[in-house]
């Protein structure tokens, strides 16, 4: 199985740091043992060899008399004690794992195979070691007991405290320096999702280390050029959709004072109609969506209203309209994404079936659905009739447009802080889903 790998970029460096510093700890401590450890350990061995030696020396060359004198200078003195060994004596083993089986094998080395060791001898705690004066005697056999400390304080404990202090001291900077990183990242993160909205997101503060302040100022730039071109284009669309409205309405008038046959003022009044509504679409796309401000609004009326005027038309809707739907709404911006998904669905599925209008919540989120049952449209395409001036001839080639429809609803979704889906309808047809966030 993989190990699991974090995504964000914020604990992916923090870990990656916490395995270095592993690592580097691991690496010191085995450099301690290398080089102070188990030289220490060889040290406490000969210390406790030469202790036994000197005390053989020093009782076989005592007087008799005087050896108990000895002993207890020596037990007063050094905190040692010689004691008689018994074959039977209780061995029980050392807490220390090992670096005390280090310590009692090259004391057995040197001593000879018939030393014994324990830990607590008739009650008593310490380090005791058996020898003999006389290894062709193995009845004279005695217990050295030294204290504890001396022999079992391997790893100092002072260095595991510094250790431990360095180790947290380098986490805690190296949690601030990936959070020092990962702020700014999020800040830009989060501009790249409001200027996706097609919105304008503040300037990012450009303080800080050069690669992020340069990337912050790149960034503002980006959005400052994204929001002039955007302006203007809205002006020249605006400009020129404004300039086309006056011979378009002399033309109509034209056409009515014409004379014409009633089949030829009827195509031509559909031709007029058409561009108007050309027209007025670009109108809606250059218009600033910003500029109209979110209102606590039913959307539920609001797209009974509209269907309303929709059936008067001549639209054929059947609605399944979930009541009391109140959402943070742009209502003028909704009411132009619903009319367009309703004139695209007439315009390229026809008159003769109805159109299925539904809205519901789903989850989180509010959907708003028109399906009809029209040519549909080829999954590869979606992405690609989201955005401005293009058209899918090939599916729907008789119908007419400029290619703004499907742009301003997806404009409309994204200025709301959710998206639009175009999906095949079982049966044949398209579903086109405004979802908008439910709170």
């Amino acid at each position: 199985m993989r190990l699991p790998w974090p995504h964000s970029l914020l604990w992916r460096s923090f870990l990656l740091i916490v395995l270095l510093l592993g690592a580097s700890f691991v690496m010191w401590f085995q450099i301690y043992r290398e080089y102070a450890q188990e030289p220490r350990t060889r040290q406490i061995a000969q210390l406790v060899v030469s202790v036994i030696n000197l005390s053989r020396s020093a009782l076989l060359a005592a007087d008799s008399n005087q050896r108990l004198e000895l002993l207890r200078e020596l037990e007063a003195r050094e905190g040692m004690a010689i004691l008689p060994a018994e074959t039977d004596d209780p061995l029980l083993p050392f807490t220390h794992g090992q670096q005390m089986a280090i310590v009692q094998e090259q004391v057995r080395q040197r001593l000879g195979e018939h030393t014994r060791f324990t830990g607590n001898l008739h009650g008593e705690s310490g380090f005791f070691v058996s020898f003999r004066l006389d290894d062709r005697v193995p009845d004279d056999e005695y217990w050295l007991r030294l204290p504890a400390e001396r022999v079992e304080r391997l790893l100092p404990t002072h260095w595991l405290a510094w250790s431990a202090i360095a180790v947290i001291g380098s986490l805690l900077g190296a949690w601030l320096l990936v959070v020092g990183i990962n702020r700014p990242l999020r800040a830009l993160q989060e501009a790249a999702q409001i200027l996706g909205r097609g919105e304008h997101p503040p300037p990012l503060d450009t303080r800080g280390p050069l690669e992020l302040a340069t990337l912050a100022t790149t960034f503002n730039q980006m959005s400052q050029d994204l929001q002039r071109i955007e302006s203007d284009r809205a002006l020249i669309l605006a400009g020129v959709s404004h300039d086309l409205r006056t011979p378009l309405a002399r033309l109509r008038l034209g056409l009515e004072l014409s004379g014409a046959q009633a089949e030829d003022l009827a195509a031509m009044s559909c031709d007029i109609e058409e561009m108007d509504r050309i027209i007025n679409q670009f109108l809606d796309f250059a218009r600033d969506q910003q500029a109209e401000s979110p209102l606590s609004q039913d959307l539920s009326s609001l797209l009974a209203e509209l269907l309303q005027a929709c059936r008067l038309r001549g639209v054929k809707i059947q609605a399944d309209i979930q009541p009391e739907i109140v959402l943070p709404l742009r209502p003028q911006s909704i009411r132009r994404a619903t009319s367009n998904l309703i004139d695209n669905a007439t315009r390229y599925a026809g008159n003769e079936s109805p159109l299925d209008i539904s809205l519901r919540r789903e989850g989180r989120e509010v959907v708003l659905e028109v399906a009809d049952r029209g040519p549909g449209i080829p999954p590869a395409e979606v992405e690609r009739l989201k955005r401005p001036f293009t058209r899918l001839e090939a599916a729907r080639s008789n119908a007419g447009g400029s290619g703004l429809g499907l742009a301003i609803v997806e404009r409309v979704a994204r200025l709301h802080g959710g998206h639009l889906a175009l999906l095949p309808r079982p049966g044949g047809g398209l579903r086109a889903s405004l979802h908008l966030p439910a709170d």
